[in-house]
């Protein structure tokens, strides 16, 4: 085997650790790199799947169950909750007791979840198994990261997390339109019910293909208060996100700062913590690794600006352009598309030319898409759209597959799984960054633009409870209409919150241009994984 790099993470002073054994995985069926690559996709398919399908069918879930919008809200917020906070800790059960192991079991939980979900009939027993969805999804991601890295040789890696990259963002961006066709033509509980056999043929896959790898230097204990302190402080962290927009607390409020600094409190004592206890949750050696940490930053950005950006383009396709649920997610296609065609390509590339010219290029591409999506006016043709949309898929493509080998790669084999859990947080935290932060950037401009807009329309006065009422409703594109409003009244309306709505998603997109452009920085500091080669030398067992 050649030797590699190694990062000490026992606090030995720098003795490296062993190295996994010259055992190779299995020729046959079992054990099979590709047929693995296959088996962790259907799986990995069903939690990114799930992270956008079910917003098309929330408003159906509302009107069925008879819940508030609070409650609906917590249907998306208890998953991408539960899921940041369980990933890394999920990371360490796969690194201590076998991926294989790790993955089967979140399989079948998250499909026994939403099946659960399915047979629900009520909003409290929707949230509480969507939680579970979360906690189970956590267990499988890392999971599927760490059995890819063991399974493939470092030449063959990238081309097989650029099609895992692929799966996850044609499956994420997929969602809308899958959604929408289970909701208009079957119900909506299809689009839990549809885990249930997707999940078995997972399973079935994994326990025929599957083969448990585990370093010989795998951690033997459990870092309890560390798993206690980093999961308060993520939980802290997000929850304060959700909890920020001006329509929930606001960020001045004092629950806000409160959570904030409780997570900010929570992080400082998981540090110092990490240097006393003898195998850390997290080493925090990791981040000696200047690529490691810049693959982090870069999953942070690269989710803020993608997540964030995205999630106005559903209620602009919706809500000022009028499309259906199916027409909306069908306007995304070259989105998907390119994201489809880019991932194994970008996989290639990294290989041949390491990551860093192409993370950087992908980050480019996202800005430039961004700032062309701040373009975008209440009658701009599907063309255009289209454009912007393939740019930006194309540009997500390199980072999403460069970023994960570059923090996976650059781990020790025997700290996959955290490795693994670290690059999905990032993820999960960016995208909650992301909605936070462009969200308040939308209300906020809103709120300055309405009341001008508004008069200079010739529009009766609105009372400061009504001006507060249509800023939330034009947030999201909806006019303010009341019922019985006369047609021309009406249009001016409805004209008004198109323009304000657009002004605001504009000014958005340009922020996360901005994001994107400080991204392709950060991409110069990172480069090819240093302990890739140790994954398919790894022990099997």
């Amino acid at each position: 085997m050649t030797s590699q790099t190694t990062i000490d993470t026992t606090g030995s002073g720098g003795k490296a650790p062993a190295t996994p054994s010259d055992a190779t995985p299995g020729k046959g069926l079992r054990g099979h790199p590709w047929l693995t690559l296959i088996t962790v996709a259907v799986g990995v398919m069903m939690v990114a799947l799930d992270g956008t399908i079910v917003a098309i069918a929330n408003p159906a879930i509302q009107k069925d169950l008879g819940a508030t919008f609070a409650e609906v809200q917590w249907i998306t917020n208890g998953y991408f909750l539960a899921l940041a906070v369980s990933l890394i800790t999920a990371g360490k059960l796969g690194d201590r007791f076998g991926h294989r192991q790790t993955f089967l079991i979140g399989v079948v939980g998250f499909a026994a979840a939403s099946g659960a979900i399915g047979l629900s009939d009520s909003i409290a027993f929707v949230v509480v198994f969507r939680v579970l969805q979360g906690l189970f999804g956590a267990l499988l991601m890392p999971a599927a990261l760490g059995l890819l890295r063991a399974t493939f040789p470092a030449e063959k890696l990238n081309m097989a997390i650029g099609i895992w990259g692929m799966v996850i963002g044609a499956s994420t961006a997929g969602g809308p339109i899958l959604g929408g066709v289970l909701v208009e033509h079957v119900n909506w509980q299809s689009v839990f019910f549809i885990n249930v056999p997707v999940g078995v043929l997972a399973v079935v896959l994994g326990v025929l293909i599957l083969l448990d790898h585990r370093a010989e230097n795998a951690p033997r204990s459990f870092d309890i208060l560390g798993i206690a302190l980093l999961s308060t402080a993520v939980f802290c962290l997000v929850w304060a996100l959700i909890k920020a927009p001006p329509s929930e607390w606001g960020w001045g409020d004092v629950k806000t700062l409160s959570f904030l600094g409780a997570s900010v409190l929570c992080f400082a004592l998981f540090a110092f913590w990490e240097t006393k206890v003898k195998e850390p949750l997290i080493p925090l050696a990791l981040f000696r690794s200047v690529a490691l940490s810049a693959g982090v930053v870069l999953m942070v950005l690269m989710a803020i600006a993608f997540m964030g950006g995205l999630f106005f383009v559903t209620f602009y396709l919706q809500n000022v352009h009028g499309m259906s649920p199916i027409d909306a997610g069908l306007h995304l296609l070259p989105l998907t598309g390119m994201m489809i065609v880019g991932s194994p390509l970008a996989g290639a590339m990294i290989t041949k030319f390491g990551p860093r010219a192409p993370l950087a290029g992908g980050m480019a591409l996202t800005a430039i898409a961004m700032y062309g999506m701040s373009t975008l006016e209440t009658d701009t043709g599907s063309g255009i759209m289209s454009l912007w949309f393939a740019l930006l898929g194309l540009g997500l493509a390199p980072v999403m597959v460069g970023a994960t080998e570059v923090i996976v790669g650059n781990a020790p084999m025997e700290l996959s799984g955290v490795a693994g859990g670290l690059q999905q947080a990032a993820m999960q935290i960016g995208g909650s960054l992301g909605t936070a932060v462009l969200g308040a950037v939308m209300a906020s401009k809103v709120n300055s633009d309405l009341a001008d807009n508004w008069t200079k329309a010739g529009l009766p006065p609105l009372t400061p409870e009504q001006e507060h009422q249509a800023s939330e409703a034009v947030q999201v594109g909806v006019p303010p209409l009341a019922p019985g409003t006369p047609d021309a009244i009406a249009a001016k309306i409805t004209g008004v919150a198109h323009d304000t709505f657009i002004s605001g998603m504009s000014a958005a997109s340009l922020v996360a241009a901005g994001v994107a452009v400080v991204a392709v920085l950060v991409a110069f500091l990172t480069k090819r994984g240093e302990n890739a080669e140790a994954g398919a030398g790894a022990a099997h067992i």
